[in-house]
């Protein structure tokens, strides 16, 4: 079984492996690319779903605990950024779209999120304000949430971006925003997903794919940091999910 999976998913699993790596070296769990991946593959829709935001979670998961332990969630905020993009992300997850509306959905969402990964070094920096206008937090998460359930990716790469531009914080607090509002909008994704549907995984693929995240999440930080800048890092995503976006679009808008 182990050999099948390795034999007939092996780009995806080096992809994924990839993704790992430049993800969490900046900050997001990569469920956009993992996604992006996966309509490589002949998996259903509802699948691919699933499997990226298990990925998801699997990738900020550690990252969620070490912004806890030093202290860089300002709760306060956090809170109303999440109260509403819960039950959004868990709403946007229940509903089952067909699978060409889901996947011009998807290019659109993409195209989207590439853009927004490749200004958003220009967005952070911008000089910190405070700004505590928490009914903007409130409809920010629960758009962003809505929309990160419905495709299936964790949201923090809208998220991230619009924080920086708004002023809403450090950037060390914006990441760990970033990476709690991922983990807990995946979270209620996949029950969404789950509720609605019956979903067939093809589980020793899940599970190489989880193992396969871990290690290059794990080994992303040291990687990363002696080879590449993050900007760099971002700017070669960017052009990734905008070229894979593209591609979906003319699929299906054609």
């Amino acid at each position: 079984m182990i050999l099948e999976i390795l034999n007939n998913y092996a780009l995806i699993i080096f992809l994924f492996f990839v993704i790992a790596i430049l993800y969490s070296s900046v900050g997001f769990g990569g469920g956009s690319s993992y996604i992006a991946a996966l309509t490589l593959t002949s998996l259903l829709h509802t699948d691919i779903k699933v499997i990226a935001l298990c990925c998801n979670i699997v990738v900020v998961t550690g990252n969620v605990w070490k912004y806890y332990q030093n202290t860089c969630l300002n709760w306060y905020k956090v809170i109303p950024l999440t109260i509403i993009s819960i039950p959004a992300s868990f709403l946007g997850g229940y509903i089952l779209l067909k699978q060409e509306l889901f996947f011009i959905i998807l290019g659109c969402t993409l195209l989207i999120a590439a853009v927004s990964m490749w200004f958003s070094k220009q967005i952070a920096l911008k000089t910190y304000q405070t700004n505590n206008a928490q009914n903007k937090n409130i409809f920010f998460g629960g758009v962003i949430g809505f929309i990160s359930g419905m495709v299936g990716i964790g949201g923090g790469i809208f998220l991230a971006p619009l924080l920086h531009l708004t002023n809403w914080d450090t950037s060390k607090r914006i990441a760990a925003t970033a990476s709690f509002f991922i983990l807990v909008n995946s979270l209620a994704g996949i029950l969404g997903q789950l509720s609605s549907t019956k979903v067939q995984l093809n589980y020793p693929l899940l599970i190489t794919l989880l193992l396969t995240v871990i290690i290059g999440g794990q080994l992303g930080s040291s990687i990363t940091n002696n080879y590449f800048t993050p900007n760099q890092l971002k700017k070669a995503t960017a052009l990734l999910i905008a070229f894979v976006s593209v591609r979906i679009l003319l699929k299906y808008l054609y």
